[in-house]
């Protein structure tokens, strides 16, 4: 994988897909999740769902050698343990609009999650600096600042503002191959007035892992694998809608073709240069109550 801002500069040896797969798949594993679906409901998505397979299938008469390939695809991703990767890069922006837009939501919006969450990050105060290594203090410096509130501006005292991201090679702590366990990783509790103010480094975009089934389904269409650079965020407060979301870079590669396709207007940051040349940025959340999903 090439971990940079452009596919074609100095390669990079990165972990396989293979790896990086197994170990998101592993993480998922462990949280068991379960929804309470009726039968009703179920077996009127499982009707559509298939019928919409029968209607492509019969719109572009697929062959049985290609019947076969999707088969062996399918296997291949769950042997690669691809699914979260796959799942989260091509379908999961779709459920996190639903979801949105049921519920009528009104405050600021989210976006995916993608695989490489982890909870239990670090607790860190509202002035503070990511967990890095001496090379990432080396990098583009960022300080993302704002302030989470309710919808009428009142800040939220004690919120948790989660964040994560890839170093400037494009690779993250936990699922890449010696880098410190929390690396870029932190749960930044507010002031008393919902403020934080969060010194990093800007991450560099880079592909999602290439060389196994993700990649081979994105190769065969004439996809790129490249996502922009951005920032992840959980923001939570009791009694509020918790919000996850991905923060992009004004002007960046690949915002506007991410293979993800996660990337909204309101979501793209803009940040200006100090004069101790730190890039700045401010950003902040407006929380909904809860509603009952």
């Amino acid at each position: 994988m090439t971990q940079s801002t452009a596919p074609n500069a100095t390669d990079a040896v990165d972990p396989t897909a293979h790896d990086s797969g197994n170990k998101a798949t592993d993480k998922f594993k462990s949280e068991r999740v379960t929804a309470d679906t009726s039968k009703e409901r179920a077996a009127a998505i499982y009707k559509d769902l298939l019928a919409a397979i029968a209607k492509v299938a019969h719109d572009h008469q697929v062959t049985y050698d290609e019947y076969r390939v999707l088969k062996q695809w399918m296997i291949d991703v769950g042997e690669y343990g691809e699914w979260p990767l796959w799942l989260d890069v091509f379908v999961e922006h779709e459920i996190e609009e639903i979801h949105y837009n049921r519920l009528d939501y009104s405050g600021t919006k989210g976006s995916i999650e993608g695989p490489y969450y982890v909870e239990n990050s670090p607790e860190l105060p509202a002035v503070c600096e990511m967990p890095m290594r001496d090379k990432d203090r080396e990098a583009t410096s960022l300080i993302f600042k704002g302030q989470v509130t309710d919808l009428d501006g009142k800040g939220l005292g004690g919120a948790r503002v989660e964040l994560w991201h890839a170093d400037e090679e494009g690779f993250y702590s936990q699922f890449a191959p010696g880098i410190p366990e929390w690396n870029l990783r932190g749960t930044i509790v507010t002031d008393e007035e919902g403020r934080y103010e969060i010194t990093t480094l800007q991450p560099a975009p880079y592909q999602i892992p290439a060389d196994g089934p993700t990649g081979w389904f994105i190769e065969s269409h004439g996809g790129h694998p490249w996502r922009p650079a951005h920032l992840h965020l959980r923001v939570t407060h009791p009694g509020h809608r918790p919000i996850t979301t991905q923060l992009y870079f004004q002007g960046g590669d690949w915002v506007d073709t991410d293979v993800a396709t996660a990337v909204k207007p309101e979501l793209i940051l803009d940040p200006k240069p100090d004069a101790e040349g730190n890039n700045v940025v401010e950003y902040g959340f407006a929380l909904d109550v809860s509603k009952e999903d």
